[in-house]
């Protein structure tokens, strides 16, 4: 079992930057490849980016490529998402995922709010 606690999130103007945390606890942090979705009220969550468990070769949707970063590391049992010119569109609840053989693991989420 993996339990995730994402922190980070909060209210930015348009263009600011904002950096998401996830801390991961339970298996091993290496066993598995873990990600960002972010969920928009009256929308289906998306994918935004994932890593893989040796943290060497990142994915991103279309959407944020170019200004999304993520990593694992920084921290020990951490990834973060590092969010750059952000836009309205960007505002969600984004929510942490570790895709393990047991199964799929979730966080609570945490609020972005982009204002313009």
């Amino acid at each position: 079992q993996v339990h995730l606690t994402e922190s980070g999130g909060g209210l930015v103007q348009t263009g600011g930057s904002l950096k998401l945390s996830c801390v991961a606890s339970g298996r091993p942090f290496n066993d598995y490849a873990m990600a960002w979705f972010r969920q928009a009220p009256g929308k289906e969550r998306e994918f935004v980016a994932a890593i893989d468990d040796e943290g060497t070769r990142p994915v991103y949707a279309d959407s944020v490529k170019g200004r999304f970063t993520i990593a694992r590391g920084d921290v020990r049992n951490t990834i973060s998402l590092l969010m750059n010119n952000l836009q309205p569109e960007d505002a969600a609840v984004y929510y942490c995922n570790a895709d393990t053989t047991g199964g799929d693991y979730w966080g609570q989420g945490t609020q972005v709010t982009v204002s313009s």
